[in-house]
Parts: structure tokens; sequence; C-alpha cells
């Protein structure tokens, strides 16, 4: 049986160097990083962050985690990103290409943020050799819809549509590994915001160490999910969707919503609430057991919070058997360096092509902060 287990810059620690590994595309640019703790519980291990989505920056969002489990916990931690081929430059809006998937042949834990990618055969069979060997994962976000591929391509069961002959793979990727697939916006996008409160029966999990009932929030919506989750997916957090108390503002990244807001959507939005972050045992068909955790949180402007930080970090700990190292407060989850998210949106191709988004700019934003 599985084991159950203000915005601030901070000081790096001296016992922490972080390097960045070169790219195999056009000149110098880089299109991944590596993050290399070297000392902490998490020396020795190894995960891959893989971001790629239009929305809700991940590009931003899994560098930060990754800093964090590098600096804080000595993990080595490489965060892929969505890289236009033909500049060599971040673009969340190129659904094609994720480089560097080849890390996850020697990784013990897949974190994954991407939304609808149709990724070449030579990247997806990374991916696929990584679930088949059930090894651990942690579904953020859009990972319930990670893959949108179409029906003739030999990948096509990760599409968050399959409803082809693998019956084991109906709805995907995010229904087959994580849970769910893309079903709604619960709460009303840009408008209302989400608390987390802890579910029954879940509040001595490994996972859930230093989190207080109601103190994860985040301006995302809460998502749709069916009930009950299959298999056996344990809600751990459920989503309050919340009204916001102040005026919608475009220009701010939470839109005008406020960690404080604490007046819950009366009616059937809450009732019942939606879990926002559960576990689950998965099985690719022909693979070995693995596990996952899930959460429909976790845009960049999320990682604000700090019990949303800690409920990632700590489950990392939990899928590599690490629980017992979790402090009954919790892990370290300081924000490193100078973190700055900005907005959840969709953003226009020109917006990319004017931006010319580096991989090395993300690096050179962390060592230049004190």
């Amino acid at each position: 049986m599985f084991h159950t287990r203000s915005i601030l810059s901070h000081t790096l620690l001296v016992s922490i160097a972080f390097c960045a590994v070169q790219s195999r595309l056009r000149g110098d640019e880089r299109a991944w990083i590596v993050y290399e703790g070297t000392s902490g519980l998490g020396f020795g291990k190894n995960i891959v962050l893989i971001s790629g989505d239009e929305e809700y920056r991940s590009e931003e969002a899994l560098p930060q985690l990754g800093k964090i489990l590098a600096d804080r916990h000595g993990f080595r931690c490489t965060v892929l990103f969505a890289i236009d081929p033909q500049t060599g430059l971040i673009n969340p809006n190129c659904g094609t290409n994720i480089p560097g998937l080849e890390a996850l042949d020697t990784t013990d834990l897949m974190v994954i943020f991407t939304r609808f990618r149709d990724l070449p055969d030579d990247q997806m069979q990374h991916i696929d050799r990584f679930l088949r060997a059930g090894k651990p994962v942690i579904g953020m976000r859009t990972a319930s819809h990670a893959f949108n591929i179409a029906g003739e391509k030999p990948w096509a069961q990760y599409g968050n549509y399959y409803n082809g002959e693998k019956a084991e793979w109906a709805d995907g990727f995010g229904r087959l590994v994580l849970g769910e697939k893309w079903i709604s916006h619960h709460g009303h996008h840009k408008h209302e915001s989400t608390r987390g409160l802890i579910a029954d029966g879940a509040k001595n999990h490994p996972v859930l160490r230093g989190i207080n009932d109601g103190g994860i929030w985040g301006p995302t919506d809460v998502y749709g999910v069916r009930l009950p989750l299959p298999g056996d997916s344990l809600p751990l957090v459920l989503g309050q969707v919340v009204m916001r108390d102040g005026e919608y503002d475009e220009k701010d990244p939470f839109y005008g919503m406020k960690p404080d807001d604490s007046r819950p959507v009366p009616g059937e939005k809450n009732a019942p609430m939606m879990p926002i972050a559960w576990t689950k045992t998965y099985q690719l068909p022909g693979g070995q057991i693995g596990h996952s955790f899930t959460t429909t949180m976790g845009a960049s402007t999320d990682l604000v919070n700090e019990s949303v930080r800690r409920l990632l970090v700590n489950a990392v700990y939990w899928l590599l058997d690490m629980d017992e190292q979790i402090p009954q407060t919790g892990t370290d989850v300081r924000i490193v360096g100078d973190y700055k998210p900005t907005g959840f949106e969709f953003r226009p191709d020109e917006y990319w092509t004017k931006r010319k988004m580096q991989v090395s700019e993300l690096e050179e934003a962390f060592q230049g902060a004190e």
C-alpha cells in the first residue's frame, strides 16, 4: 500500500548554486533552466517542471516553484518552456514544442502545468515512458486539459476530448492520470476568487501540514469537476467560491479581488463545493501503478499565497515518500528572489513577438536578487 506521506525578496543561500543548461536551439538562447540544489532533504532527487499554457502564466509560476524546491529543499529542478522553434524564445501560444522533455527519463517527479498541447512524437514519448513507469505526478490548474491531440496521431489518447477505441483513456490524460479533464469554470472567471477549505476527514493528511482551514486563497476561479472523482481519488481541499468586495480592476493582477475577501457566493456554487486539491492512484494500460496530486489552482498569482505554495511543496514530499520529513508547521516555502507575477489572461501572438521573452532572463532575474 502506498505510504501516506506583500511579495518579498530574500537573501540567497550561499550553499545553493544555480545554473542553466544550454539549449539545442538558435545561437546561445536557452530552452530550459536547471536550478541545482546542493544541500537539503531533497538533495540527490530530480524534479522536472513543465510549463506551457496560454493564460495562467505557468512560465512565471514554475520557475518560482523550482527555485523554492531547489533553494529551500535541495532538489535539482529542471524547468521547461513552450519555445518558438523559429526564434528560440518563450511563446506560450506555441502549443507544439517543449524542448528538454528527455529530462523525464532520469527524473523522480514530474510537475505539469500545460494547456491543450499537441507535442511531436519525439517529445510525447518521454512523457509516456515516465507515466508507464508509474512515477509520481503533480498536475496544476490547466493540467486537467494538458493535451489536445488529433485522433489520427499516435498519442491521441492523451487529448482532453479523447473518446476512441482505447476505452481506458476516455477523456484523456486528465481523467486517467489526474482524475478529471476540463469541465467548466465553476466560479465567475476574474470576478470570483477561491478560498480553500479542508475537506472532511483530510485535516491530518501530510500534504496539509502547516495549512490552516481557509488559509488557501487565490484570484483564480474554482474549476468544475464531476462528483465523485474517479477511483481512489481523495479530496483534500474544497474550493469555496468567494465574491469580490471591491471593484473590478483590469490593471490589477488580482482584478480587484483580495485575500481578505470573505463573502461566499450564496446558492448552488457552494453546495456542494468542488474539490480543488486531491490525490489519486493511476495506471496507464500495461504500465506500473503510480500516484498523482492535482490542484486546480496554481496560476502565477495564486503562488503569492503561502498556503498554495506549501500545498505544492508538501505534495512533492508526500509523492516522494518523504512525508515523515514534513514538519508539523509545513515545509519552508519562502519566496526566492524577486517575484512579481502578472495577471492571468490570454495574450495574442503580437504580444509575444514584441515581448521577446528569453529563458535566460528568468535566470538573470533570480541571480540579480538580493
